[in-house]
């Protein structure tokens, strides 16, 4: 235990264990937490409070930045302490249980969940768990590796817990842009005009008289799931850099392009390393998560400055990031959800946004979030609010997957969470079709043409050419539509 941490003397008797902090939860609370896609999270108090809840009836409604890590969420659903979960999720024991209707889930826009508790639109915080590097000596809390919706939870809930990750450096004081929006009706406009501009403090505010609680941990974050690129991966890497460069080459864009966001995961990685072997040169980043492929194209010189809510990378890179702020503490920032992910500001700065679908359809409908239609993945997170507002609005997914039994371009998506307008480009290992100016008619064609695996081609363009013979404006063959996902279902195969 190190009080030096609590830098506010009058917090320094608050320090109890974290099954203490455990017995502050009530059944039917709503519990906001500090994290964003495993970074920053709660590594105690959350998983003292699973282990009270094996022992007796409790639930409570979770609110988070986004996914949390060290299977925290696992180990809530299996212990039966979740009633309600959001804005967005990625552990499989949690999945399983509300795909099974044992745990109500609200997938959320990650701009939307600090705005619905502002207005009053959600129910009141009662307890929020919040990590922090220290306490500053105004009480304030100074974040670690997010900042997520902590903001809106340390000035909303009645009681705050705090949990003092001394596996931070003090140092990481200095690259938080902490800034909340006024409430309506009397909001300003917010003045980030390039992702660079720091606009707010660089602690989040809290008033120490309802902190109940200080636990003390060292806990480094879960390290992120750095998956090796494949054939495919590299391929869509390739298709997407290539468009890059045509668009410079036809005076669209400059070789520093516009600032880049990607979704996290294996391609996105492919797509931002792929930067360093190309012409491209002082780019910038207005994201959600900073992963390794930012830190290795920050230390390449090609990528200037990186904004974001979190730093999500890999064990070696939060030692290569951490042993070094001071390397990175002028080329890096983390802001709020709402700010990370503010419409306004996607529009503002012309984001290029690249994130991934599960399917697409022939008219450029995106399902990001369902299988089959039903059954939940992770959520939608931020790519909504990306993808409506964006410069550039790119999706991928592989043509198709299982030993080519499932085309992952079809007749008509099961889900839609981004519909043909909100959709620019989108890009398969087979090759990208670029949507912008073309009528549905068109789009569809060359979606079929650019993007489909060959064993699907000719029997999506059976399908689009009878539904013209029957007319209409978004020609479909209603019977046939979903008739794809209902092979899957019944015989293992999309294929006929």
């Amino acid at each position: 235990m190190d009080l030096s941490r609590i830098k506010f003397a009058p917090l320094q008797d608050k320090v109890i264990t974290a099954q203490e902090a455990a017995l502050f939860f009530e059944d039917g609370m709503v519990v906001g937490s500090s994290g964003f896609t495993k970074a920053g999270d709660s590594k105690v108090v959350l998983p003292a409070f699973a282990e009270r809840a094996k022992q007796e009836p409790i639930k409570i409604t979770l609110m988070t930045g986004a996914s949390l890590g060290h299977d925290t969420d696992g180990k809530l659903a299996a212990a039966g302490a979740l009633y309600k979960r959001m804005p967005f999720q990625v552990d499989r024991v949690l999945r399983e249980k509300i795909n099974a209707g044992e745990v109500l889930f609200i997938d959320q826009h990650l701009s939307e969940s600090a705005e619905l508790l502002h207005n009053k639109n959600l129910p009141s915080v009662d307890l929020a768990v919040i990590e922090a590097a220290y306490i500053d000596r105004d009480g304030n809390i100074v974040p670690t590796t997010s900042v997520g919706n902590s903001v809106t939870f340390a000035a909303l809930a009645k009681q705050v817990i705090i949990e003092i990750n001394t596996a931070v450096p003090e140092e990481v004081f200095g690259i938080h842009d902490i800034y909340q929006a006024e409430n309506y009706p009397h909001r300003n406009v917010i003045p980030i005009v390039a992702p660079w501009n720091k606009i707010g403090r660089r602690s989040i505010p809290l008033d120490p008289s309802k902190v109940v609680g200080i636990v003390f941990t060292n806990i480094q974050d879960s390290p992120a799931d750095i998956a090796e690129t494949d054939p495919k991966t590299e391929s869509i890497a390739k298709h997407i850099l290539h468009f890059f460069e045509n668009e410079v080459q036809l005076g669209h864009l400059s070789d520093r392009l516009l600032p880049l966001q990607a979704g996290i995961g294996k391609v996105a990685n492919a797509v931002l390393s792929g930067f360093k072997h190309s012409n491209f040169y002082d780019l910038t980043m207005f994201s959600e998560v900073l992963q390794d492929s930012t830190f290795d194209l920050i230390d390449s010189g090609i990528l200037s400055f990186a904004s974001a809510s979190s730093i999500t990378v890999s064990a070696e890179c939060y030692d290569r990031v951490f042993n070094n702020l001071a390397k990175y503490r002028d080329k890096i920032v983390l802001r709020p959800q709402n700010i990370s992910n503010t419409p306004g500001l996607i529009r503002r700065l012309g984001i290029i946004a690249i994130n991934t679908a599960i399917e697409f359809d022939i008219y450029g409908n995106v399902n990001s979030t369902h299988i089959s239609g039903t059954k939940i993945m992770n959520g939608i997170g931020g790519s909504g609010d990306f993808a409506r507002n964006a410069y550039l609005s790119i999706f991928v997914t592989q043509a198709s997957s299982k030993g080519n039994t499932r085309s992952h371009v079809l007749p008509m998506v099961s889900h839609v969470d981004h519909t043909e307008h909100d959709v620019d480009i989108l890009v398969t290992d087979i090759g990208l079709a670029d949507l912008r100016g073309l009528a549905p008619r068109e789009r569809a064609q060359k979606i079929i043409d650019n993007c489909v695996h060959p064993d699907f081609r000719e029997e999506l363009q059976s399908y689009f050419d009878r539904a013209k013979e029957r007319g209409g404006h978004t020609p479909h063959l209603l019977e046939e539509a979903f008739s794809w996902h209902l092979r899957l279902a019944e015989k293992g195969t999309m294929k006929k």
